[in-house]
């Protein structure tokens, strides 16, 4: 009869523990579905900027946070569990991939923009359109003075995104093919810091995302096409790419998560990319 007793006891206090437990880990998970971080590319900063502000709105209580260290630390961040979505202007690399599957961590893209990247120059620059070939050969410093491809007897001061930007790699990837930058090339931390040099530097040339092209800057067409959303859409604007968000698994339907990485795929989501410069996935009219 007493060991009777002793294992109600304990079958109660297993009980007890297991609702605590449920409790505990119910109340967790509600605290962590009203908060949202985001972390990564300085490209895609803008649109996780823009659906931050509206989400909030319309999800009072509920804070989201977004950081621009890179495409690369977006992807660290996500595989550490620091943050819930991963802004990359870049498709994860499989070693990424590996690391993350190595922490039970399973990346899902969500495409939610596409981009060209506009090769930009001083408004004063009269040279209006390069080869991607002439791009690459400025860049590994082959050519080095304006007057080489039709421009004044001018130096030319190269700027690039830093080595850890997903913008970064795509441009080595769509017009360095793997190629080696020159010694001389300044890096720089962001689309934003790329566009003060080049606005600033009558000899200079950069290249930034299309949302960051505005009256300061001259963009040059690329192969006889000019950067813009029609011809980006189109297929046609050699140097273009898909903007992603990353989450650990795919969002629960209904969480904030979900609600917040499917944004872009709603009306109010198109237009914030539409007036930020970035080409939508939809087409609503």
């Amino acid at each position: 009869m007493e060991r009777e007793r002793i294992a109600v006891r304990i079958g109660w206090t297993s009980l007890a523990g297991a609702v605590l437990v449920a409790a505990v880990l119910s109340r967790t998970s509600a605290a962590e579905d009203k908060k949202i971080v985001v972390d990564g590319s300085t490209t895609v900063g803008p649109i996780a900027k823009a659906f931050a502000e509206h989400f909030m709105q319309q999800n009072p209580g509920v804070k989201v946070t977004v950081a621009e260290s890179g495409s690369g630390n977006g992807a660290k961040s996500l595989i550490n569990g620091t943050c819930d979505v991963a802004n990359m202007s870049r498709f994860m690399k499989k070693e990424e991939f590996k690391a993350a599957t190595e922490r039970d961590v399973f990346p899902v893209a969500h495409v939610v923009a596409l981009d060209g990247l506009a090769v930009v120059v001083h408004p004063s620059n009269p040279v209006k359109e390069l080869t991607r070939a002439q791009v690459a050969d400025i860049y590994m410093g082959k050519i080095t003075n304006w007057k080489e491809v039709g421009g004044p007897d001018a130096k030319i001061v190269v700027v690039s995104r830093d080595t850890n930007s997903g913008t970064y790699e795509a441009f080595e990837d769509l017009v360095m093919k793997k190629q080696k930058m020159a010694e001389g090339v300044e890096y720089v931390g962001s689309n934003g810091a790329v566009r003060q040099r080049v606005q600033t530097t009558p000899g200079a040339i950069g290249y930034v995302g299309l949302g960051f092209v505005d009256e300061t800057i001259k963009a040059l067409k690329i192969d006889g096409v000019e950067p813009s959303k029609d011809t980006v859409r189109s297929g046609r604007y050699p140097v273009a790419r898909p903007l992603f968000m990353f989450t650990n698994g795919y969002p629960k339907p209904g969480s904030h998560v979900h609600s917040f990485v499917t944004l872009h795929m709603t009306k109010k989501g198109q237009e914030m990319v539409e007036a930020i410069g970035f080409i939508p996935v939809t087409d609503y009219k």
